[in-house]
């Protein structure tokens, strides 16, 4: 089920993307985000981080929020 998720998060992301569909910078921000959301499951699923100590799994959700907020920052602010 994950991995069909993946595979539909990666066809949404490639039609989002530049000069696929959605105009301007909307659409990088949203596949750079929906990258960011295949991170976290395949972290949590296909690495075994659902079922790791909270404090593991509270620094890689953690680490997954602040890296994906700040490519989106400077994507933005370059562009």
């Amino acid at each position: 089920m994950v991995w069909a998720a993946l595979v539909a998060a990666t066809l949404i992301s490639f039609g989002a993307g530049a000069d696929h569909g959605v105009v301007g910078s909307a659409g990088v921000v949203l596949a750079l985000i929906i990258g960011f959301v295949k991170v976290r499951y395949v972290g949590l699923e296909f690495m075994e981080l659902r079922g790791a100590p909270l404090a593991l799994r509270l620094v890689f959700e953690t680490w997954c929020v602040v890296v994906c907020v700040m490519v989106v920052v400077l994507y933005l602010a370059g562009s």
